[in-house]
């Protein structure tokens, strides 16, 4: 798919082909788009098609007056996890810009671009390709923060059942969380060494009113950061928290059995003993047929006294 947009009259507005200072937004694009596009553009064609390998990691490159920058954004698997969670991965964008127009590349739709695209983001100029492409990046870093804060809550709401439960389905659900977070880690510390690169103007040219913009994108980057790091900590002690509870859970059941099957073994013992051949076959004294009950029910008594003696109940 490949759409063209332009700034008109302060508003960004969807046109039918390529013009001089638009925005070109191609997702998932077949061969023959790339090259239409590279070929009006007047860029490269492996530009255009770095970014559609799933492995590309974040870089920046450059060749005459052709930029490729290409950056992780979040996004949110359609398997999610059972019961509310949900299962967060990133993929890369490329974003080229030609000497007439900015070009975005991924191989899924974002809802990043797609706002940007129906105008929820004010002062989009796409004629002013350095301060469009900033913006897009200040949108990136502020849907991971927004992710993380997805993040967070859903391990609040598997934490609160985390602890009355024996079952995997809530350990499966931070497993993914925390596969989540390495993901994001690993993502948001690329994009802070391709902003960096960028802010230090030797790629890309830089204004005073660009560079702030920059500027507060690279910070919500570290604060990403730093919150994926802070959730990844405190995740891992949780599961380890879990982890020991269940061996706890498992202790207390153990001993429960124990008690039960050693005060069982009395019934069992004593009925067996007078269930044995003595005489004819009958217990001494017919009238004595109560003496085996009472003596299990003391021997339980007595056993059941010992263990709570002993603190084993």
């Amino acid at each position: 798919m490949v759409e063209f947009f332009k700034t008109i009259d302060g508003r960004i507005t969807e046109i039918n082909e390529f013009s001089e200072g638009c925005w070109v937004n191609m997702v998932h694009p077949s061969s023959d788009e790339l090259a239409q596009i590279a070929k009006a553009a007047e860029v490269e064609e492996e530009f255009v098609r770095a970014a559609l390998d799933p492995e590309e990691s974040s870089r920046v490159d450059m060749e005459d007056e052709q930029l490729l920058m290409i950056v992780d954004i979040p996004m949110v698997e359609k398997s999610s996890v059972e019961d509310g969670g949900q299962l967060f991965s990133t993929i890369p964008m490329g974003i080229v810009v030609a000497k007439s127009a900015v070009i975005t590349v991924c191989l899924e739709d974002s809802i990043i671009l797609r706002s940007i695209a129906e105008g929820a983001v004010k002062g989009v100029h796409t004629a002013l390709r350095t301060r469009f492409v900033f913006q897009i990046l200040l949108r990136i870093a502020g849907r991971f923060l927004k992710n993380l804060r997805m993040i967070e809550r859903d391990f609040t709401r598997i934490e609160k059942r985390l602890y009355d439960s024996l079952k995997n389905e809530e350990l499966i659900q931070l497993l993914g969380l925390s596969k989540s977070l390495v993901y994001f880690s690993s993502s948001l510390k690329g994009n802070e060494v391709t902003m960096e690169k960028v802010l230090r103007g030797r790629v890309l040219k830089l204004y005073e009113d660009d560079r702030d913009i920059l500027e507060d994108a690279l910070i919500e980057v570290r604060q990403a950061i730093e919150m994926a790091s802070i959730y990844s900590n405190i995740m891992a002690g949780t599961m380890d928290a879990y982890a020991s509870v269940v061996s706890n859970n498992l202790n207390i059941i153990m001993k429960v059995l124990t008690i039960l099957t050693i005060i069982m073994t009395i019934p069992n013992i004593v009925f067996g003993f007078f269930g044995m051949n003595i005489g004819e076959g009958r217990i001494p004294g017919d009238w004595v047929w109560w003496m085996p009950l009472a003596i299990t029910v003391v021997g339980c008594f007595f056993a059941w006294y010992m263990l709570k003696k002993k603190n084993l109940d």
